[in-house]
Parts: C-alpha cells; structure tokens; sequence
C-alpha cells in the first residue's frame, strides 16, 4: 500500500486561509496519510514567526517569571487562525494550558516547541485526524542524538488503527524526559523520521518554493529548476546555503531508500524537485546539478619542510581544534603544507588567537598565516566526474570574471568542486559558474 508522509512548513501553516490552501493538498490524494507540521512563519514582510515569538516569551519568563505580555501575541495570532479556519475547537483552553506549562517548565527548548504543537492541534481538527505528540514518540539518547529503533517503534504504535495522523515537527523528548528540539528548521527532521517509521513510499516537503533552483534567485536572475537530484548532491548544497530543506533531513530516510519530493503549497500542480537514493537515481547528463556558496569562513594556512614524514602531524594539528571544541569544514593539503577551514563564528571571542598558539607549540610550523573573509563556492553535479575539463571551464570562468582563487578543494567522489574566494567576490563566482554550465 503507497503510503506519502508530507511536512508543511511554516509559511504553509501561516493563516487559516493558508491551512484551508493545506487540508486541500491533503484532501486531495489518499496516499497522504500522516502530516508533520512547523510553527506558523511570516504571513507578510515584516511579520514576526511563531518560533522567535516564542523565544521572547522564554526571555520574558526568565526575567519576570511568566509571559503573559509575549503569550499574548501568540494567543491572538491561534485564535485569528481558528477564526478564519472556522472550526469548532476551543483554542483558548489548549492555549491557557500551554502559557501555564511555558510559565512552569520555564525550559527554552519546551517553550520554542510550542508553535509546532499548536499547528499539530489546530490541523488534527481541521483533518479530523488523529494527534499524536512528538515528545511521546521521537526520543535523543544519553549523548543527545535521535534514537531511530525506539522512536521507529513508538511511531508505529501510535498510528495503530489510526488512518490519517498529524504530528507536531522540531521536537522529541531527550533522555532526561524533558523536551528537547532539532535545530531550527528541523521540523524537515522531523517529516523524515516519520517517513522512516512507516515506510512511506515517498516522503513530501511542502514549502512556498517549487523545488531546488540550481543556485540562489538573489544572485542569479530566473535560475533553472533542478527536476531531479541525489542525496548525495542535496546533501552539499544545503550544507553550502541552498535552504530548501534542513541538510539533516535525508539521514532518516536514506537508508530505508525513501525519495524527498520538494512541492510548492501555493502552486500544488507545479513538478518541484525529487531527491531519489543512489538506487533509483539516473543522473540527468547535466555536467553540473546545482552551484551554492556561503560565506564567512577562516583559512588557516601551515606550512612545514617534511610534514608528510612526521607521524601524526594532522592528528595534533586537530586536537588543538578539538579542544576548544570547533568544527573543521575542509582541509585542503599538499606535501609540506595544510588548509584549516573553520566558520569565522567558531573562532569568535579569542578562540582564533588560542588555536593559532596551540598549534605553534603542538607542531612547530614554518609558517602559520590566517586568511579571513573567505566565500567558499561549491560546484556539485554527478556529472562532473565522467565529463572532460569540467574544472578547467569552471577556472577559466572564475578568470574571465577577475575573480582570484584563495583555495581549491575537490572531494574524493568528484562530486564537487569547492573554491574559496574573498566574501566580495562569491556572488560574482556564483554568477560567472552558473554562466559557464547553464548559459545566461
């Protein structure tokens, strides 16, 4: 039996007039069984999401020990919502109880998960599907990552006899009880888990977009739509800034093998994009799938005579790093020399300074330099590996647009290219690659 898990946004969950535009989509294919919801986003420029509404009334609370001045933009704002739905459902006793529990947990992951649990309660009854909590059945181990066997499990109790389900996204319950939410946008997360749970033939991510463009509208005027990508390229352009769908969101689904569908909510009849496992993928003959870049990152440079024939040199440069607890994005490398990529944020508030002497006394360098304000540009595409000169035209680009490489790093699957440019220069290099291997 084909069974399609599908997650709305929080554009898609809005207004009342937006649900109704929802309750349609949902309607309107039987397969659509189980829903995963955000908080409400932005219902214009301008507007204030749910979510960070709910991050002032945290604030509020802990400074006067309630919310009631920030809960109460949270109280109008559901109630304009089953006004426009017009429902019969008592909102005002699910929202006392929420301010009442946000004044008593006074926990900010409890309270920031509150928008998606009113958005669950508010569908369910629009749907006239069954709730079901996600701190009830998404659990985090010890160590805080998602326990995939024991919320696989109580996910599929829950939907015992249940037809049509609706669950709260962003949050579970951590191993000390309490609640505890992905990182924002994680309700994404969230719509996977469920997808994995029940082994939903596909799993549907509805947002205000028709799917991935190959790189940013801000940047590039019309780019074209990507009809079909893999896990593996979704995965590098949402970590390089293509924020369609949380770069997280695959891991549930990737190994039970179940495809993405990106759909638009306001233009359903629209293809969007689907992100199929490397088992169903056939790569689409473009030399390159997509092209993203984010900035802000921090290059260390080390340079020493002989470091391939000191044993263990990589290995104490990055327990300097470890540390202090920084992540490392890249490390480029050569015979007597290695690249550190870092976001600048990490090195923020003297870490950069403590790296750069834990590293001089851990291994002694010739050379020790910082280059800072680094873009770094990902070029990705299955396509690239089997196609002759695809980095010589994508340098050849880069130089006719004047634009000068900081750093060069290509994957060992020859799935990308990533360049490192001055922050001035990425939208620039974005533009000149798109240019090169999609036209004008």
């Amino acid at each position: 039996m084909a069974v399609k898990v599908c997650k709305f946004g929080g554009t898609s969950m809005a207004d009342g007039n937006v649900m109704n535009r929802v309750k349609s989509i949902i309607e309107s294919d039987k397969d659509r069984k189980y829903v995963v919801v955000s908080a409400p986003g932005k219902r214009y420029s301008g507007d204030i999401k749910i979510t960070d509404i709910l991050y002032e009334c945290h604030k509020e609370v802990a400074e006067k020990g309630s919310c009631g001045a920030a809960f109460q933009l949270i109280r109008s704002r559901f109630n304009s919502i089953v006004r426009e739905l017009n429902i019969d459902f008592d909102i005002d006793s699910v929202l006392d109880e929420t301010e009442m529990r946000i004044n008593t947990e006074k926990d900010v992951d409890f309270t920031a998960s509150r928008g998606e649990y009113l958005s669950a309660r508010v569908m369910a009854e629009v749907l006239g599907a069954k709730f079901i909590d996600a701190e009830d059945v998404i659990f985090f181990d010890e160590n805080g990552l998602y326990d995939a066997e024991k919320s696989d499990k109580a996910i599929r109790e829950a939907l015992r006899g249940a037809d049509k389900a609706v669950f709260p996204g962003f949050y579970g319950k951590g191993f000390n009880g309490k609640v505890k939410t992905f990182s924002r946008g994680g309700s994404d997360i969230s719509g996977a888990i469920v997808a994995r749970a029940v082994n939903a033939t596909v799993y549907e991510n509805w947002t205000d977009v028709s799917g991935f463009l190959a790189c940013d509208p801000r940047i590039v005027d019309s780019p074209k739509r990507i009809k079909m990508l893999s896990y593996k390229e979704l995965r590098e352009l949402s970590y390089m800034g293509a924020n369609v769908l949380h770069s997280e969101s695959i891991f549930p689904v990737r190994k039970a093998n179940i495809p993405i569908h990106i759909k638009n909510t306001f233009r359903p009849e629209d293809d969007g994009t689907l992100i199929q496992p490397s088992v169903y993928y056939t790569p689409s003959g473009n030399t390159v799938t997509g092209i993203a870049g984010k900035k802000d990152f921090t290059v260390i440079f080390i340079e020493k005579s002989l470091m391939n024939s000191q044993i263990g040199f990589v290995r104490k440069v990055l327990s300097v790093l470890e540390q202090y607890d920084i992540p490392v994005e890249h490390i480029p490398s050569g015979i007597d020399t290695m690249s550190v990529v870092i976001e600048s944020a990490a090195l923020k508030n003297g870490k950069l300074e403590l790296v750069l002497k834990g590293i001089k006394d851990a291994v002694a360098p010739d050379t020790l330099r910082v280059l800072e304000d680094i873009a770094l540009i990902a070029t990705v595409g299955h396509g690239m590996s089997s196609s002759v000169g695809t980095s010589a035209r994508l340098f050849k680009a880069m130089a006719a647009a004047e634009i000068n490489v900081k750093m060069i790093d290509q994957g060992s699957s020859e799935l990308n290219i990533i360049v490192g440019v001055n922050n001035s220069d990425c939208d620039n290099c974005i533009r000149a690659i798109y240019r090169e291997f999609f036209g004008n």
